[in-house]
């Protein structure tokens, strides 16, 4: 049912138009004799047509059209002028100001019919065009978040087949990942790129796919020339995920080859310093070390939290980014409730 508002100061006019309307079927004629009553309805309601006339005390036609146009989501509604003026100007100055058509008085009752259909059609097109947008617009947010979800778990089971190779424990990925995600909100990060680093960070070792068990998997501390191979994994994993059109891989990238780097430039593989490493590489690097010191290995105890504080307090502008490391630990509460969260026996997928 299309509803067609009329506005006229005249009872007569008011019951001839409503007889016409009610005449072309499907039309709910909703009537005022006030204006500013009509135009208050017409902003809240968005009738599918306005008709409204041009001689009427307090706001005029051309006024009342004006105010009409620039209330929000008015802007396409078609609007039908009547008038008994026949000066150009009025008319010229009612398609400007957003008059869609004009009938002069007295109305002809075909031509009327005829161009209130016309109209009615433009709006019932407009009306399926804004719905066919919307369905359009949903089935591709449920088409991208289904590929989101394919890259996501893609991801995951490379950070797994890296992890396969490592001897570090299967919740690692998600305790680091989740530190990185808490330091990245703490820093104040948009909430695109707080999950951007929940979504990479699980990447940042893949790079040691390419490492030789002999190394990867010694139980003992390395040798010099054993490290420098160990140190390559970062420029492996680098290789390996740049030049994706992926935002993910592209993040994942960046940690990849920033995260062992150090902030007073002592780290690998390029020795950058300060804010030229990578900002997610920052905080993945805090994330990582705290949880590489508080997690249990075949070749070492886990270091209790104090004992972590204490290093990355102490690592702060030298090793890591003070701010990243001072984000990280005015969130301990959180920190304690990730640890508790992902367990070596249970590392459910983020």
């Amino acid at each position: 049912m299309n509803r067609v508002a009329i506005i006229d100061d005249s009872d007569i006019n008011l019951t001839l138009l409503k007889a016409l309307v009610t005449k072309l079927g499907g039309c709910e004629p909703v009537l005022f004799q006030e204006s500013r009553v009509g135009l208050a309805w017409c902003v809240d309601n968005r009738p599918d047509l306005l008709i409204v006339d041009y001689m009427m005390p307090d706001l005029d036609g051309l006024q009342f059209i004006a105010r009409f146009r620039a209330a929000p989501g008015c802007e396409e509604i078609p609007v039908l002028m009547i008038t008994a003026n026949d000066d150009k100007d009025v008319r010229y100055e009612a398609l400007q100001i957003g008059a869609t058509d004009f009938l002069t008085k007295p109305v002809d009752r075909i031509e009327f019919s005829a161009r209130v259909r016309n109209m009615l059609s433009l709006s019932t097109s407009r009306r399926h065009l804004a719905d066919r947008a919307a369905w359009l617009a949903e089935a591709v947010e449920k088409a991208t978040a289904a590929i989101r979800s394919r890259e996501q778990e893609l991801l995951f089971r490379m950070s797994r087949a890296a992890e396969f190779r490592d001897p570090e424990t299967g919740a690692h990925i998600q305790r680091m990942a989740h530190y990185s995600h808490l330091i990245a909100a703490s820093l104040g990060l948009p909430a695109e790129d707080q999950a951007l680093i929940l979504q990479a960070a699980p990447m940042h070792d893949v790079g040691k796919i390419g490492i030789p068990d002999y190394i990867l998997l010694k139980p003992g501390k390395l040798t010099p020339e054993e490290f420098e191979v160990m140190k390559t994994h970062s420029r492996l994993g680098f290789e390996l995920l740049s030049g994706s059109e992926s935002v993910v891989l592209q993040a994942a990238a960046s940690i990849a080859i920033g995260h062992h780097e150090k902030y007073d430039g002592s780290g690998y593989p390029y020795g950058v310093a300060g804010e030229a490493i990578p900002l997610f590489g920052r905080i993945v690097a805090v994330a990582d070390v705290f949880d590489a010191l508080t997690s249990e290995r075949p070749y070492k105890k886990a270091w209790t939290f104090d004992q972590a504080v204490s290093f990355l307090r102490e690592g702060a502008g030298r090793h890591f980014d003070a701010a990243c490391v001072e984000a990280f630990l005015v969130r301990m509460d959180d920190v304690l409730a990730i640890h508790a969260r992902f367990q070596d026996e249970d590392a459910p997928v983020i």
